[in-house]
Formats: structure tokens, C-alpha cells, sequence
């Protein structure tokens, strides 16, 4: 076997160019929508701690990857996790390992690429308005720098139970301020963005104005979002199983919806198949993100790239 490309923590982080993940990852999800890839659903052996999650995908024209991540409780502080693992990019045709890289900051970033494509396909106002970003953790923070870098005109908030924590994510989007709670931040917010480890809803349904888009990429281990949102809104996910399959597959909001609801896979809207918001500016839309294979295979497609073209990383015979 030739060698294959490592890239810690800091070189997967470096290697993820913002804008070229926002471009993967909408491509991914158009392929997700039109039925080019092979992903099975995520499947997970529980522990007392918490899951390892395997996510193995192929998406035409990215390549074949698979991602092992565990998500497990921080017992020093409630509420939060640790999510850490490592994706695997092979070669689609002899089926050799080309690169393993760090899952934690793929899974962060890629999914803040999903939150993002969702809000510019959704959201009422062009150029996002007036944003939230409710939560101070690993993908809070992800949110909040693919934000600088690919939206750094809009107004953004941000709102969590620390303080300290919420200061210091502030900071990474030049000029953001920190709200005294979750409530003030979103009920004057175009778009929210949530992105928290919740087991309960932290958003409510009378808090949002209408017109607000919502994209929920949090939630492992309960719901991010209250029944009267779910409810009122226009949904959208990245694939069929988000509603369709039971956690840690598919998302707890979204379980025994009514059998007429419709869900709206995101890729449709970016492929034009599907209106999306219809040009109804007074509605609620909700995108529930779930995490797909077919995001992180986009993902370390364009680290790998970037890593040999930048030449990061070390070369490893196994």
C-alpha cells in the first residue's frame, strides 16, 4: 500500500478553506437530493459514556470516505460533550487509503458549511441579516468563523449559559456582541443558528419573528428545538432518514411528524429543484441537520487536496 497523508488537528483545521467546504458541501447535498450517493444510514454502539458513530459514503464526483467519531458526556461540565474520531479518504476505484485526518475539526466545520448553505438558501433577508448563534462550544465556534470568513457583513449575536464562553466565541467573528440570554438573542434574529449539546429545547416558538430561519445542527442527545416550532415551520433536511429513521440516525424533532407533513431535502433547493421558501418572507423555516456522510466525504476531499497542494501533513506506510 503507498503511504497515506496524516493531518492532525491543527493541519485538517488549516486545510478545510472555508469557501472551498461551502462549495463541497452543497454539491454533497444536491447529490444526496438526486440520489448520487451510497450512504448507508449512521449506525452507533451505545456505551455508558456516550456512542461511536460509523459513517461510511460515497458521493459521485467527491470520492469514498468513512468517518469513525465518538460523542461522549464531559463530566466536568453538564451539558456538554466531546466529540472525537478520525475520517478515512480511499480511492473510489482501487480502493487504496489516501488520507486519515482529524474528525473533530472536519465534523465542525463542514457541518457549520451545511447551517450556512441552509440559511443563504432560506433565509428571508439576503445576506443573512441579523444573525444568532446560540451556543459556545467546538461547533458554536466553527459556526462563527465559516461566518467571518465567507459573511462578514452581517450582524450576529451570540448567547450562551457561560459568560466567559460566549465572550470568547464572540471574538471569533469581528464586531459580534454577546446577549444576556438565548431569548433576547433570537427574538430580534433573521436567522438563528443553534448549536448546542441540549437534551432539551433552548429555543421556543414564541420567541421567533416571522420570517426567521432556523438551522439546528445540535440536539444529539434530545431536542434543540420545542414542539411549536417544529410545528409551524416549512422543514428541511439534509437526507430522508432525518425523519424517517430513529436517533442517533435521525433527528429528535423530527420523530412521529404527521403523515402529511412534508420534508425538503436542502439539496433540491440548491439544485433549483424545489423553491425552498417560495418567496413567502413572513414564514418560518426550519433546516434540522443531522450530520450525513456524503458532508464529510465533501469535507475531507477538500482537505486532502488543499493538504498536498500546500504540502501539510505527514506521509505514513500502513
Amino acid at each position: 500500500m503507498s503511504a497515506v497523508l496524516v493531518l492532525d488537528r491543527r493541519q485538517t483545521a488549516a486545510a478545510l478553506e472555508p469557501a472551498a467546504v461551502l462549495d463541497a458541501v452543497g454539491r454533497a447535498l444536491i447529490a444526496v437530493a438526486r440520489g448520487e450517493v451510497s450512504v448507508p444510514p449512521r449506525i452507533a454502539a451505545l456505551t455508558p459514556a456516550g456512542l461511536l458513530g460509523a459513517m461510511p459514503g460515497y458521493v459521485t464526483g467527491l470520492g469514498l470516505a468513512a468517518k469513525l467519531v465518538t460523542v461522549t458526556a464531559d463530566p466536568e461540565h453538564p451539558g456538554r460533550s466531546f466529540h472525537r474520531g478520525l475520517v478515512a479518504l480511499f480511492d473510489e476505484h482501487d480502493g487504496q487509503a489516501l488520507a486519515l485526518v482529524d474528525a473533530g475539526a472536519l465534523t465542525a466545520v463542514r457541518t457549520a458549511a451545511s447551517a450556512t448553505r441552509s440559511a443563504l438558501a432560506l433565509a428571508a433577508r439576503p445576506g443573512l441579516g441579523r444573525v444568532a448563534v446560540v451556543g459556545t462550544g467546538a461547533q458554536a465556534r466553527a459556526q462563527l468563523a465559516l461566518l467571518a470568513a465567507v459573511r462578514p457583513q452581517a450582524e450576529v449575536v451570540v448567547a450562551g449559559r457561560d459568560p466567559a464562553r460566549a465572550d470568547a466565541a464572540a471574538a471569533l467573528f469581528p464586531g459580534a456582541r454577546v446577549a444576556p440570554g438565548i431569548e433576547d438573542a433570537v427574538r430580534t434574529a433573521d436567522v438563528v443558528f443553534c448549536c448546542t449539546g441540549a437534551t432539551a429545547p433552548v429555543v421556543r416558538r414564541e420567541w421567533l419573528s416571522p420570517g426567521v430561519h432556523v438551522s439546528s445542527v445540535g440536539g444529539s442527545h434530545g431536542p434543540e428545538l420545542d414542539p411549536g416550532t417544529v410545528g409551524d415551520a416549512a422543514l428541511f433536511t439534509e437526507w430522508t432518514g432525518a425523519s424517517a429513521s430513529p436517533p442517533p440516525a435521525g433527528a429528535h424533532e423530527l420523530q412521529d411528524l404527521p403523515p402529511e407533513r412534508t420534508v425538503t431535502l436542502l439539496g433540491s433547493v440548491l439544485a433549483g429543484d424545489h423553491p425552498g421558501r417560495d418567496g413567502d418572507t413572513g414564514a418560518l423555516t426550519v433546516f434540522k441537520s443531522t450530520g450525513h456522510a456524503a458532508l464529510d466525504v465533501a469535507a475531507v476531499r477538500v482537505a486532502y487536496d488543499a493538504a498536498r497542494a500546500r504540502g501539510l501533513g505527514v506521509r505514513v506506510d500502513l
